[in-house]
């Protein structure tokens, strides 16, 4: 990896668990109760919160924009939570959500200087991020810009986040693997446990199949090991990803880039030491 993509992959190290609250926070699965939502689970509050911004989106949409989870799974709560809150109202509740995580979480800093120069570093970034058939980072950033310096800084880090994911779906249908085979290749490459991507809703079958294809084109073995082809494959899959999220981290100059570091990192220490986080994760960071 080169020194410039990797300071791409160690900004969104940065940014994903200050995202990645809303789906973990108490305040969301209360918010989330509050629309209707069943919260005993949380894929009926995640499928709201993450889609909303697409609209009333069927699930064919959701399915094809978030790529990893089975089609059946996804049309078990799509269209369906939009029958229980309008996407308005989810988006209404999540921007609550995560100003009640963030106040809790961050504490007197949510109104210090420090975040409200992050929250701008972050949001120049965001605003230059070209989502041209990036279908969710522009839902997203067709968003209105909250006033909040907090809430500016998780908007702009869901902008940039799932900006890359987008590009990140791109490189994975370049290299061939569909969405199970996508998942199938990770965890034999040590991103996280099989039993981990298992949340994606894929049944034992169509994983099986899905191994199989995999071992035919040589990136698996009999046992399901990764074989060189497939490592060299995935790498090549997450350098495409931090090449096709580094554009818009060029709108800030190097020492702008080493102080958002700076500024980040206690958010970041945070929202880890929070605990309300899983230590594992299907996005393997850390891993890969």
């Amino acid at each position: 990896m080169s020194e410039k993509l990797g300071r791409v992959r160690r900004m969104w190290h940065l940014l994903e668990p200050l995202h990645a609250v809303l789906y973990y926070a108490p305040e969301a699965v209360a918010e989330a109760a509050a629309l209707g939502y069943r919260t005993d689970e949380r894929w009926p509050g995640y499928f709201a919160w993450r889609a909303a911004p697409l609209g009333e989106a069927d699930a064919g949409r959701v399915a094809d924009t978030f790529y990893s989870f089975s089609p059946a799974m996804v049309s078990e709560y799509v269209p369906a939570v939009w029958s229980v809150a309008s996407p308005g109202a989810v988006l209404a509740a999540r921007t609550r959500a995560v100003d009640r995580a963030y106040r809790k979480l961050l504490g007197d800093a949510v109104g210090g200087p420090e975040l409200r120069e992050a929250a701008a570093l972050v949001r120049r970034v965001a605003e230059a991020a070209d989502t041209a058939d990036r279908p969710l980072a522009a839902a997203n950033a067709a968003l209105p810009w909250p006033q909040e310096p907090h809430l500016v800084l998780w908007q702009a880090a869901t902008v940039l986040r799932e900006h890359r994911g987008d590009g990140h779906l791109v490189a994975l249908v370049e290299a061939g693997l569909d969405p199970v085979e996508s998942l199938v290749s990770f965890a034999a490459v040590g991103a996280a446990r099989p039993e981990v991507f298992a949340s994606r809703g894929w049944s034992d079958a169509e994983w099986r199949a899905a191994r199989q294809r995999l071992v035919e084109r040589g990136l698996l073995d009999r046992g399901g090991v990764a074989t060189e082809a497939a490592r060299a494959l995935r790498a090549e899959v997450e350098r495409r990803t931090d090449e096709a999220a580094a554009d818009p981290w060029r709108v800030l100059g190097e020492a702008e880039r080493e102080r958002l570091v700076e500024l980040l990192g206690p958010l970041w220490v945070a929202a880890i030491g929070s605990g309300m986080l899983p230590s594992e994760t299907t996005l393997g960071i850390g891993k890969v």
